[in-house]
């Protein structure tokens, strides 16, 4: 059976000593902007595949859900799949995870996205609460 092999991001180290290569995995990079978008206020919840929500619901910890990474010729750009609470402007909201993504990206791996898409998939609503 054919391994299925992974392309790494090449990272250029910021300083001037050339030391060897550095490379990324693309789930190490989904990781990093999944975390990034979840920590803005306003989205509820990342969007997931059915594989992740299996995972979730066994006990693991899925990280990097909602987010999909692809490296063309002209950069790296990134696709964020989102639930947003409701009741928040979803312009703003998008571009404050576009903002916090793209900063986050560049201060852990000094990569630079070339786009950052945000999908918002589902608005998350108040749960009602009965009280007798």
């Amino acid at each position: 059976m054919a391994e299925k092999t992974i392309p790494y991001v090449k990272v250029k180290p910021t300083n001037k000593q050339d030391l060897g290569n550095i490379e990324v995995a693309p789930e190490v990079l989904e990781i990093i902007a999944s975390i990034a978008a979840s920590d803005i206020e306003g989205v509820a919840s990342m969007r997931g595949n059915f594989a992740s929500g299996v995972a979730e619901r066994l006990g693991k910890k899925v990280h990097g859900k909602g987010v999909k990474t692809e490296l063309a010729a002209d950069g790296l750009m990134i696709d964020v799949y989102c639930v947003i609470d409701y009741g928040v402007s979803i312009p703003k909201t998008a571009q404050k995870i576009q903002t916090q993504v793209r900063q986050t990206l560049e201060n852990m791996t000094s990569l630079q996205t070339q786009e950052v898409n945000v999908h918002v998939t589902g608005i998350q609503f108040e749960s009602q609460q009965i009280i007798d």
